[in-house]
């Protein structure tokens, strides 16, 4: 007969059990050579920190204390082989590219997690200097691409909060191939007129979570592209920006879809775009479907509502073929504010495969002092409610 004295014991025995499995461990990157003044190069005393933290057997935290701290090159944290069930990135400094831009230039990521499960990385600032490279471009010269700032990459089960990037070379933050990712109270910030600085690009992910974020940069504040499914996006400030971006879709001939999209409570200020889909003028099986805009403010935006399927930067080299990307199903409700254009709403369909079950319901936007007008070419839907400009549909 097991007694009371014998089970308190052996409970207390369990708990300590436990405590010691969940108990996490700190990886303190100073104490593995790093230098906080942002002179010295600190890669190996990140990737010796991500070592020790992917071996635990208990989840582990990577610690930067405040300052900045030299990341020289490209660096990747690979996560196939981890133990840790967990492995959070504290930041309290700032991690710094180098100024001249060959450094990091011609790779394709400058800090990249590749296969990570359950990865938090939080606070901080990540200064990719990109300036060099933007003025480069701008004179004409042979430049490298330029890099991603922050690439995750075949990933399951990421936050990022609280984050800061400035001043990316290329996008600031990519998900490529991830499932179930929550991005919470980050900002992004470059100037307007800086080349192909995307804020959030997503591309072949699912499960994706945008939330109360702030975007000023020189292209999409968030681009979705191909493959992407069950995307919530709530109370992202853009601007400047090219806006919130389903696309550039359709280069392809074979192009996986964009399904369950929803964009709620976004502010749009001084944006070349609001709520955009682009897609090509070329022969693709890709499709958009099922996506809600709802709740957004606009404040002197060029575009404010946009289908534009004969996307064409710059109009050079513009295919001009039947765009097989098919529009469906997106509903506009309760937009409102002021456009920068007379046309505050456009659908620019294509005649091949015209955009199908579009809805507006209570769009008010205003241009200046006089009635914005809506332009339809090949679209087809519903309007309802208070709508100003009058619907085209």
């Amino acid at each position: 007969m097991v007694t009371k004295l014998n089970i308190v014991p052996v409970f207390i025995i369990f708990l300590l059990f436990q405590y010691s499995y969940s108990a996490k461990v700190t990886y303190n990157v100073l104490s593995f050579g790093a230098k906080a003044n942002g002179r010295l190069d600190s890669r190996s005393a990140f990737l010796k920190a991500w070592g020790l933290a992917c071996n635990s057997t208990n989840p582990a935290i990577i610690y930067a204390p405040v300052g900045r701290y030299l990341i020289g090159s490209a660096i990747t944290f690979s996560g196939q082989a981890c133990k840790s069930k967990a492995i959070t990135m504290k930041i309290d400094g700032t991690l710094v590219a180098p100024s001249t831009y060959n450094a990091i230039g011609n790779a394709q990521v400058w800090i990249k997690f590749y296969r990570t499960n359950r990865v938090t990385i939080s606070g901080g600032t990540l200064d990719a200097q990109g300036s060099s490279l933007w003025a480069c471009k701008s004179s004409g010269k042979t430049c490298p691409k330029g890099a991603t700032t922050l690439g995750i990459y075949h990933s399951q089960n990421t936050v990022i909060s609280n984050l800061r990037s400035l001043n990316s070379q290329m996008f600031h933050i990519l998900l490529y191939a991830c499932t179930n990712a929550k991005l919470q109270g980050v900002s992004i910030s470059a100037p307007g007129l800086s080349p192909n600085t995307d804020g959030i690009h997503l591309s072949s992910s699912t499960g994706v979570t945008i939330l109360n974020s702030k975007i000023s940069t020189g292209d999409d504040c968030v681009s979705i592209g191909p493959g992407n499914s069950n995307v919530w996006i709530e109370k992202v400030v853009c601007g400047p920006g090219h806006g919130i971006s389903i696309g550039s879709l359709g280069w392809d001939v074979i192009e996986a879809g964009v399904q369950n999209v929803t964009v709620k409570t976004a502010t749009f200020i001084g944006s070349d775009n609001g709520l955009r889909i682009k897609t090509w003028a070329r022969r693709s099986n890709g499709f958009v479907k099922d996506v809600v805009f709802q709740h957004a403010s606009m404040v002197n935006v060029k575009n404010p509502i946009l289908i534009d399927a004969n996307y064409c930067p710059n109009n050079e080299n513009c295919p001009n073929q039947v765009s097989g990307v098919k529009i469906s199903n997106v509903l506009y409700e309760d937009v409102h504010g002021t456009s920068a254009t007379r046309v505050a709403v456009k659908f620019d369909c294509r005649k091949g495969k015209p955009c199908t079950n579009i809805r507006l319901k209570d769009v008010n936007l205003k241009y200046g002092g006089q009635p914005a007008v809506s332009s339809c070419s090949f679209a087809a839907g519903t309007a309802s409610g208070l709508l100003q400009p009058t619907s085209c549909l």
